[in-house]
């Protein structure tokens, strides 16, 4: 038996049926057929579609996205609100958490050492005391003076005679 050589190239396996059939000119000649689309076209997220004018506004402006889209703060605010005051049953429960206050009573103590107070301290303090006096004039209390201090205790009882005690 003879040997024969490998070849790359592959001939025609087998016989066609239509012996006019020419692939590439049937081809050509048919327009090419359009691509069955799947899914939604590309950058659809960003090109919002224009809708027709309704009735209702929020429908127009709606965003396709999913989620919100209202901003985070990523820093925390780092003044304080104003308008997160604590509120209380009565003046006695503000007067006693005002007395109570560390910070209030650090910044005092600060001043009686003669430092010196920031404005923003000095604001609070003035404005925690005038609170303290309103509560205390609301409840009746009356604050003692240190002009009492000068006068001495002791010099309004009689003189104690020794003599008296003697037999």
């Amino acid at each position: 038996m003879a040997r024969s050589k490998k070849s790359r190239k592959v001939g025609l396996i087998g016989v066609r049926k239509d012996p006019d059939f020419k692939p590439s000119e049937n081809r050509k000649s048919e327009a090419p057929r359009p691509k069955k689309h799947k899914g939604k076209p590309a950058g659809s997220r960003h090109n919002v579609e224009q809708k027709k004018v309704t009735g209702k506004k929020s429908a127009e402006n709606k965003d396709p996205r999913h989620g919100s889209k209202k901003p985070i703060q990523l820093v925390k605010a780092v003044t304080p609100t104003p308008a997160q005051k604590k509120k209380y049953a009565t003046p006695a429960q503000e007067l006693a958490a005002l007395e109570a206050d560390q910070r209030l009573s650090d910044l005092l103590d600060k001043l009686d050492d003669d430092k010196p107070l920031t404005r923003e301290q000095q604001a609070y303090v003035d404005e925690k005391m005038a609170r303290h006096r309103i509560l205390c004039d609301l409840l009746g209390i009356v604050e003692d003076d240190d002009e009492d201090d000068d006068i001495d205790p002791f010099n309004d009882l009689d003189a104690i005679n020794i003599d008296d005690f003697k037999h």
